[in-house]
């Protein structure tokens, strides 16, 4: 692997080679090689495609086992582009932004799976034949110019071609950015890849060869020599997990994969909890299994699977740690690491009304492990005090991933169709009821209605919020102010409260930050007063001065016949 600014100031390119050291994860999800090209006309084109790299390396290797190569791979590329194309609307000229070609190799088993967006690409060697396996995604214009039609970063949908190819002992792979292709004909790029020299030596030759030719990119370039492939070609180990049956319902002293049921958390219709002890490590863990319930049920199943990969990914000290597993399972089932302390619900029943500052430190932690999930571009969709564990020293940690929405990812996965979300009605936006995703703004309203619980140990809407089936039945609603039940509740502070939980998305915050601030410190709006009432106190002191006006004319004009009289 060998990647240079050649004649340019900065190196745009970023590439990358991951071949794990752990066995379970070498068989499982094999190696990945990967080449970005930062976009030259974006101002973050460097930032874009060591992002790419870096987080496609990263987030691969944490896909549940039960996900297909080419799901994870759709996935993750899916929201590191939504992630860049946010970042480009950042920037308030169009021509400014995170913008970068993808190309990459994951060689499971005896295959390749290849994901390709913009003008880099894959070159596939086999029997002296040398392959583009890609297709490079530009337009021409006038005077031999060309233009990207396709980049991540550059729609928030991202259209990315993706494919299988079974591979041969002695074939050979080559990832390359423009700054090799543009200028070196396939005949030559096949002289280089047949020398006997290593992998490494021809990926730097390419490279100098380039610049003799007068390239004036950047380089990048991953050459990979296929060696020695499995004896036999495994089944796509994805579909083979998720045929895999469903755990009994344990009993304590029962064994699963080498773990031992020391005891039973949890129990639901929809799935079970159980404390468990790795034989092996000596480690306790929380062992989350599926319902039998819900056997059938390939969304749910799909639901299941994607708890784990989402909470793989989210890396906070107020979310719950899923812990990654190194031997293979025989049921479906995660884990999860032990978290100490007792429903928020619960918490809140025994401590009505803590002080100010308590309270306060422990939404501030609330809203902390809620922003991990905005910055992995997921939303929470369920957030509510029974997944929130809080322990003896006001510690928090959000538990639960059952109805998380990644962003970007509904049009992944067709064949699995996923529900709305799974919320509680006293704290779920009510938006959801008609089939809107309000995205961050949902969980802002679930965090903002938590926050008024801790406060008054009432709803902002009281019970009745739990009764209303359409939005004609919210709009009845109205607002209660804290204040009602906390006196010691400042008007500021309740004024930021209305504004998170308004039932309309354009008075409500867009971001948690915004919330917590308002929450936190004064904001100045809210200590003016409301002009309509204003106007109306206006309007009663003008008439009860002309009442006071002509009652004492009255008075005076009896007072005046009196001592005419």
């Amino acid at each position: 692997m060998h990647t240079v600014a050649g004649r340019k100031p900065i190196n745009e390119d970023a590439a990358g080679l991951l071949v794990p050291d752990d066995t379970y994860l070498q068989i499982n999800k094999g190696a990945a090689l990967v080449v970005a090209d930062g976009v030259s006309s974006a101002e973050a084109g460097q930032e874009a495609s060591r992002n790419a790299v870096d987080r496609f390396l990263e987030e691969y290797y944490k896909t549940p086992d039960t996900w297909s190569v080419g799901h994870s791979g759709e996935k993750i590329l899916s929201t590191i582009n939504l992630r860049l194309y946010r970042k480009s609307h950042e920037f308030a000229t169009e021509s400014k932004g995170y913008l970068c070609t993808f190309s990459a190799v994951v060689i499971k088993s005896r295959t390749a799976h290849f994901f390709h967006v913009g003008d880099s690409r894959i070159y596939l060697l086999r029997n002296g034949e040398l392959k583009v396996i890609t297709q490079d995604h530009k337009a021409s214009i006038a005077d031999g110019k060309f233009f990207l039609t396709r980049a991540m970063g550059m729609d928030n949908r991202l259209n990315v071609d993706y494919g299988r190819l079974p591979l041969q002992n002695g074939d050979q792979l080559l990832l390359c950015s423009d700054g090799i292709h543009d200028f070196i004909d396939d005949n030559q790029i096949y002289n280089y890849l047949s020398k006997s020299d290593s992998a490494d030596e021809r990926a730097k030759q390419l490279v100098d060869y380039a610049l003799e030719q007068g390239s004036d990119d950047n380089i990048s370039t991953v050459v990979c020599n296929v060696k020695n492939l499995p004896d036999e070609n495994l089944d796509d180990y994805s579909a083979k997990l998720t045929r895999l049956p469903f755990p009994p319902e344990f009993e304590v002293g029962m064994k699963l994969d080498g773990y031992k049921i020391e005891k039973v958390l949890f129990a639901s219709s929809r799935s079970q909890l159980y404390l468990v002890r790795d034989e092996i490590s000596n480690n306790q863990y929380a062992m989350k299994t599926p319902s039998h319930n819900y056997v059938d049920d390939i969304s749910y199943i799909d639901r299941f699977i994607q708890e784990e990969w989402i909470g793989s990914r989210i890396h906070s000290p107020h979310v719950a740690e899923v812990v990654r597993q190194t031997r293979e399972r025989t049921c479906l089932y995660y884990l999860m690491e032990v978290v100490d302390g007792q429903g928020l619900d619960a918490w809140m029943a025994a401590n009505r009304l803590p002080s100010p500052k308590r309270a306060i430190a422990i939404v501030n932690q609330i809203a902390q492990g809620l922003q991990s999930f905005h910055d992995n571009e997921a939303i929470h969709q369920d957030l509510k005090p029974a997944n929130i564990l809080i322990n003896a020293s006001d510690q928090i940690k959000i538990v639960d991933f059952g109805s998380v929405f990644v962003a970007g990812l509904a049009e992944m996965h067709k064949a699995i169709v996923h529900d709305g979300a799974l919320g509680t009605a006293g704290y779920s936006d009510p938006q959801y009821l008609v089939g809107i995703n309000p995205g961050i703004q949902g969980d802002l309203y679930s965090l903002a209605t938590i926050t008024y619980e801790m406060f008054t140990g009432e709803l902002p809407y009281g019970d009745a919020v739990e009764n209303c089936q359409t939005m004609f039945d919210y709009d009845r609603l109205r607002y209660r102010s804290a204040s009602k039940f906390n006196p010691v509740i400042p008007k500021w502070f309740d004024a930021a409260l209305e504004k998170g939980v308004s039932f309309d998305l354009e008075k409500r915050y867009s971001s948690i930050p915004a919330l917590i601030q308002d929450l936190t410190h004064p904001n100045p709006d809210f200590l003016k007063d409301d002009p309509v009432t204003e106007q109306k106190t206006s309007t009663l002191i003008f008439w009860k001065l002309m009442s006071g006006f002509w009652f004492v004319t009255f008075l005076l004009v009896i007072y005046l016949f009196a001592q005419a009289g």
